[in-house]
């Protein structure tokens, strides 16, 4: 009777679940990323787990930057409702406020923060309130933003000649992006703003020196190394950088509680099962460039990656000082960091001690494992 029960109840849920799958949403969204690249295929396996999660009854739509509008104007387009929603990245919108570059995690990390850390700031720390803050209320924009995408830790980029120290690369004419821009012209680089699909025939016609877009897979498929040989990392540029979700806040609300937490948690899962895949995708692009292709992947000199940071506290502080939000921003990412950094510095090995061990850089062999004993 109870096995009879349970196969009824089965067949009623699933009828029910058929019957709600008939009422489709359909939501179009656009990237700020050509559709060639594994940026995009980060919106795509979101689309995917929110069609499988809803069982088909919400549909999300990916297009490519260009389809609809270029790929710096999604957030406008998304809040006049050109677009229901895009998969992009706050620290494009710096020219409405800089604070928008905190979002992503900001240069440096955020006072030292990791992905797992910025992630843990926005949802436990208040960085979620704050962003939406910002689009809501300072911006004034209808949309609600989402994290999706960890792009990084990101290379410092790439040159035409090889770089030793700071004063190599000033006076070179670099692409670089939003505030960490801003920095890098503090520091004597010569900065030209252009979406990633632009660099290649940029440098191809002598514009640009050098260029920066995120590394490994995302530079290979780009075809950086048809024009460069030289390619150094890390850099503290971007070191943690999380770009975002975007959905109309009209169309937002206009979801049902449980397409919204569909979204969410289909966001998340797409955070972790993406970075994942991601990063063995770098390891391999990186052997590729190397040994395929004849690329000199090379250590950032430490003295460019302390005067960047030193740079971007001067360029935070004289915002902070003029920009109350900013500020806001600023101090909540200070405490929260206060707190994590450092336990987290105390409580985790460096990775390079195990993985120096096992992997150690320059030639050498790696440790031999001891026989066991026998008994």
């Amino acid at each position: 009777m109870w096995h009879m029960r349970k196969a009824l109840v089965g067949v009623a849920c699933a009828a029910a679940f058929a019957g709600g799958a008939q009422a489709q949403t359909s939501l179009k969204m656009q990237a700020s990323w050509p559709a060639a690249l594994t940026l995009y295929d980060n919106f795509t396996f979101f689309a995917d787990r929110v069609g499988k999660l809803s069982g088909g009854s919400l549909k999300i739509e990916t297009m490519p930057a260009g389809q609809v509008v270029p790929a710096f104007e999604v957030l406008d387009a998304t809040h006049k409702k050109v677009l229901d929603g895009a998969h992009t990245w706050a620290a494009y919108w710096t020219g409405k406020n800089k604070a928008a570059a905190l979002m992503t995690g900001g240069p440096g990390g955020g006072f030292g923060m990791d992905f797992m850390d910025a992630m843990g700031w926005h949802y436990e720390g208040g960085g979620l309130d704050l962003y939406q803050e910002l689009y809501r209320d300072i911006l004034k924009l209808n949309v609600v933003p989402i994290p999706i995408l960890p792009a990084g830790p990101q290379a410092f980029g790439w040159f035409k000649r090889p770089i030793k120290n700071l004063a190599d690369f000033k006076g070179m004419k670099c692409r670089q992006t939003g505030i960490t821009a801003e920095v890098f012209d503090r520091m004597g680089m010569k900065t030209v703003n252009m979406p990633g699909g632009e660099i290649i025939p940029a440098a191809q016609r002598g514009v640009i020196d050098c260029a920066e877009w995120v590394g490994g897979i995302e530079d290979l498929k780009l075809g950086f190394h048809n024009v460069w040989k030289y390619h150094y990392t890390p850099g503290m540029h971007e070191f943690t950088t999380i770009a975002e979700l975007l959905v109309n806040g009209d169309v937002w609300k206009g979801l049902s509680p449980v397409q919204q937490e569909i979204i969410r948690s289909a966001a998340s899962e797409t955070f972790l099962r993406w970075w994942v895949r991601w990063q063995k995708q770098n390891a391999d692009a990186l052997k590729e460039l190397r040994e395929k292709h004849g690329v000199q992947i090379l250590r950032t000199p430490p003295d460019i990656l302390t005067a960047f940071l030193k740079a971007w506290d001067e360029l935070s502080a004289e915002e902070s000082a003029k920009n109350p939000f900013f500020k806001k921003v600023v101090d909540s990412q200070r405490a929260y960091a206060s707190v994590v950094v450092p336990a987290k510095r105390f409580y985790y090995p460096p990775y390079s001690f195990a993985a120096n061990h096992y992997w150690p850089e320059g030639g050498a062999k790696p440790a031999a494992a001891k026989p066991a004993a026998k008994k």
